[in-house]
């Protein structure tokens, strides 16, 4: 009897009860325009601060006041303060302190952390000028330097933290999480809603829940940071924001996600051992991690007993964390099992200009317009990579040689043929269909899919192809490529006619090829073997 098999498509189709669009962590650099350069440095020690001579002392003066006004406040609010140690985990430390805010249910500083840590601030030399008073030259320089954390409970944000550095030019760090945004919008709102860790496992009214996480954008972000500077204890004055020395935030980095909660935790896992199961050939992702983690108690993990539970064909199993990665220069796209009920899809960027981004906070609509497209581009090829059979005369059209309605001769892209195989395998790769790709890029990838010298002459050629038969498209203004609906189904089919059916069938009457398979081989080719007997058309002695 035929094996049932599980179709991503299926999946998504009848048994998703929750798909949800949100941002997720952000984590933000807040830096103060104006004191990024040696001579912004000189003019705010003269001009603004009216000293003679611009000197580390005065950074040293300004350092120590701030952390003279960071234990005062720690003291006057009975804030906890505590030390990290060098492998802390910071956010696990500091778990109870933020759930003890939580629980009152007023915004407020959950406990300050300590860390040293390498931070890029200004360094000084000194210049011995003979007769004359000493003078000293500025410059950015990696130094360990002291770090408060000052970790929040929000009544909009929940759990949040503002990190400042003691020293100058004091640079900020902004952490907050979108999904627990999403969740006091709905408590104020009164919409019900089950959590997941990290999200929405339910929700009385998705559509409304969908539009709290739309509204999240660089307005509440940053009313959140200029609140929250208005009550810590700073480096820098009001006097000094007056005179327009004050923090400015970046994007350091966003991640984007999309959740897709399944109605029963076996539709989650079968959706994955899909997944992966057609990523091990055809995405070929970065990685693909499967972390076993289930063990009775009293066995050593990856050391099997005789209490151990024995090997199941399954690969996804309630005890297995899956995870799906496909980089993309600073910044990567993820997939991975919830909860175990539920996909998240993650655009997570560590640098906003790899999506052709500015990286200040007021791009952040853009940037998240950007990754939501690149989640719903993977999940699109996804269900494509399951439902790609081709018509014959699309077949015919990219097999044979066509013409164009312009009138330009199409060369065919030839079944079979190596450079085509491995032309449109490079196509199937997760990351060019969600990202794109470019001239260089595709042609480093076809090299090694090909096994052979492959120059970049070739390379134009088959773009030129390619777009004639309407596998890719040129995005304006850029020399960036992207599939079509129809690319992505004439990549994948080629892939997985090839590598899937043709090259096991083929290869199918030895080993490794199952024992069921080459026995059935070879009761068919006995009997025609027989035919040709009867029909007395064996080769002549």
């Amino acid at each position: 009897m035929a094996e049932a098999v599980t179709k991503v498509t299926d999946l998504l189709d009848g048994h998703v009860v929750l798909d949800v669009q949100c941002l997720d962590r952000i984590y933000l650099n807040g830096y103060v325009p104006n004191l990024q350069v040696a001579g912004q440095v000189v003019t705010f020690m003269r001009k603004h601060l009216g000293y003679p001579i611009p000197s580390p002392a005065i950074m040293e003066r300004i350092g120590t006041s701030f952390r003279k006004a960071v234990t005062a406040f720690a003291d006057d609010e009975h804030v906890p303060v505590v030390r990290f140690a060098k492998h802390d985990r910071k956010i696990d430390v500091m778990r109870r302190h933020v759930a003890a805010q939580a629980r009152t249910g007023r915004s407020g500083v959950a406990a300050i952390g300590v860390a040293q840590e390498f931070q890029n601030v200004f360094a000084s030399t000194a210049h011995d000028r003979s007769g004359s008073a000493p003078w000293f030259s500025f410059y950015k320089a990696d130094r360990r330097v002291t770090c408060f954390y000052f970790y929040l409970w929000d009544a909009d944000f929940g759990p949040a933290f503002v990190k400042v550095c003691s020293y100058f030019p004091y640079p900020i760090k902004v952490w907050i999480n979108g999904h627990e945004w999403a969740k006091r919008q709905c408590t104020k709102a009164g919409i019900g809603f089950t959590e997941l860790s990290n999200g929405f496992a339910s929700c009385q009214d998705p559509a409304a829940l969908q539009e709290i996480c739309d509204r999240l954008g660089p307005a509440d972000i940053q009313a959140f940071a200029d609140r929250w500077l208005e009550r810590l204890p700073l480096p820098l004055t009001v006097a000094d924001q007056d005179a327009g020395y004050w923090w400015e935030l970046s994007m350091r980095q966003v991640e984007t996600s999309r959740t897709l909660v399944f109605d029963a935790p076996r539709r989650a896992r079968a959706f994955v051992e899909a997944l992966v199961a057609d990523n091990l050939d055809i995405g070929r992702p970065d990685n693909v991690e499967l972390i076993f983690t289930g063990h009775r108690r009293g066995s050593r993990p990856g050391r099997p007993t005789k209490h151990t539970q024995p090997c199941r064909t399954s690969v996804v199993t309630h005890d297995t964390q899956v995870s799906v990665n496909a980089y993309f220069k600073h910044s990567r796209i993820k997939q991975y099992l919830k909860d175990g009920r539920a996909l998240r899809i993650e655009t997570v960027v560590n640098s906003p200009t790899d999506l052709g981004c500015l990286r200040r906070l007021e791009h952040l609509d853009e940037l998240q317009a950007k990754s939501r497209a690149a989640n719903a581009r993977l999940l699109d090829t996804e269900r494509v990579g399951q439902g790609c059979v081709l018509a014959s005369p699309a077949f015919e059209r990219v097999a044979l040689s066509s013409v164009t309605d312009q009138g330009r001769r199409a060369p065919a892209l030839r079944f079979g043929d190596p450079r085509v195989m491995a032309l449109l395998g490079a196509l199937c790769l997760s990351l060019n269909t969600v990202i794109g790709f470019t001239n260089r890029s595709l042609r480093a990838q076809v090299s090694q899919l090909l096994g052979t010298v492959y120059t970049p002459n070739q390379m134009s050629y088959d773009l030129g192809r390619l777009r004639l038969n309407g596998v890719i498209e040129r995005l304006d203004a850029s020399n960036t490529y992207v599939l079509t609906a129809e690319g992505q189904r004439v990549a994948i089919f080629y892939s997985k006619l090839y590598q899937r059916l043709l090259r096991p069938l083929l290869a199918a009457d030895a080993p490794p090829a199952p024992s069921e398979l080459r026995q059935a081989l070879a009761t068919i080719d006995h009997h025609v073997q027989d035919y040709i007997n009867r029909s007395r058309l064996r080769n002549a002695a």
